[in-house]
């Protein structure tokens, strides 16, 4: 089973939910797909399990239970995959779609993706390449460690002003 998560912005985010669509209606994609898809939960589609907002119990069984685990770019969408030791794609919501207020989420991406921690796309178009390539994919192992991710994040925040 592909869990998508979109978290809880209240933006739309159909652009992955269209390319997900299209991959399920060619055949590429044979898993079931559920999706928790926040403002995103009124795209209509019979080809995936869409539901509004999980419980985080539910959320974390879904989680548990999934092969793959597809995300926005947000970090704790992506810290609770990699929790649960999931392979992970991160798909960042762009401003240019009206998906977010401003692009920082291509820095998480790049972050964790450059790390080994998830694989990422940047074109839509190359899911279904990331989805083949996740098959192989081995992630590095998360090891929680908040005094550090702190200092990860001020570290982030202190570059994205300077710019």
């Amino acid at each position: 089973m592909i869990l998508v998560t979109l978290g809880t912005q209240d933006k739309k985010f159909y652009r992955l939910l269209d390319e997900l669509n299209k991959l399920i209606k060619e055949n590429k994609i044979t898993e079931e797909v559920i999706v928790q898809a926040g403002f995103s939960s009124d795209y209509k589609t019979d080809l995936m399990r869409i539901y509004n907002l999980i419980s985080m119990d539910e959320l974390d069984d879904l989680i548990s239970q999934c092969d793959l685990l597809i995300t926005h770019g947000g970090v704790g969408s992506i810290l609770n995959g990699l929790k649960h030791n999931k392979k992970i794609i991160a798909v960042a919501r762009l401003s240019k779609y009206k998906e977010h207020v401003n692009d920082h989420q291509i820095q998480i991406v790049d972050n964790f993706s450059r790390e080994g921690y998830i694989l990422k796309v940047d074109n839509i178009t190359d899911l279904y390449n990331e989805i083949i390539k996740s098959k192989s994919f081995k992630p590095k192992k998360y090891h929680e460690n908040n005094e550090e991710f702190v200092m990860f994040i001020e570290k982030k925040i202190n570059e994205f002003i300077i710019k």
